[in-house]
């Protein structure tokens, strides 16, 4: 069974509907590390040594997060930042993430509509994380595809509760060593190959 730890970054937390479902359904699991960054290090004090634990007693690190200007929220940056060091994590003798995987969890306000070539935002979400997917290669972990909850904003109870659902799901396929792909009647399953597109 495979260690999964979450790091979850959102400044405004009570004020999302789509990610209290989807913690909700994760962060009391027994066999998952949920780490709260922004209820951590309040601060943007982290601490990198106990940061670096953390990483090094899991297998499989999700980022989890809404998209912020097209990327993450300021405190999950300086998380990369300051504790995925040079030396450590990447470079010569950095190898203490080598063969872990990474999942990035994120929510947007946008459809999936306006996340294309014909959109309003000229790009896929895929192609938005890159400097992601680049900086997990670059620590030589498996980069996974994305789960994207698009629209967030316009989601009903219902499908706030279908999401969180599929969130606990790919948890269970990667604790367990499951193929995402073995994962029935998920959104994340059925987009994979259009997510690969990008």
């Amino acid at each position: 069974m495979k260690k999964i730890l979450i790091l979850f970054a959102h400044p405004r937390f009570e004020q999302s509907r789509t990610n209290s479902a989807l913690v909700r359904k994760v962060r009391t699991r027994t066999d998952v590390t949920f780490h709260d960054l922004y209820e951590s290090y309040p601060d943007f004090h982290i601490d990198i040594d106990r940061e670096k634990a953390l990483l090094l007693q899991h297998d499989i690190i999700v980022w989890h997060h809404p998209f912020y200007w097209y990327s993450c929220p300021p405190l999950m940056k300086q998380w990369i930042d300051l504790v995925l060091e040079y030396g450590w994590a990447y470079g010569p003798g950095g190898t203490a993430l080598q063969s872990k995987k990474c999942l990035q969890v994120v929510t947007t306000g946008g459809s999936r509509k306006i996340y294309c070539a014909e959109g309003r935002n000229n790009y896929s979400v895929n192609e938005f994380l890159r400097p992601f997917e680049q900086t997990a290669r670059l620590c030589g972990m498996k980069y996974l595809p994305p789960f994207a909850v698009m629209g967030a904003n316009k989601l009903s109870r219902d499908d706030l509760g279908a999401f969180a659902v599929q969130y606990d799901q790919i948890i269970d396929c990667l604790k367990d060593e499951k193929p995402l792909a073995a994962l029935k009647d998920c959104v994340f399953e059925k987009d994979l190959p259009e997510i690969n597109k990008a």
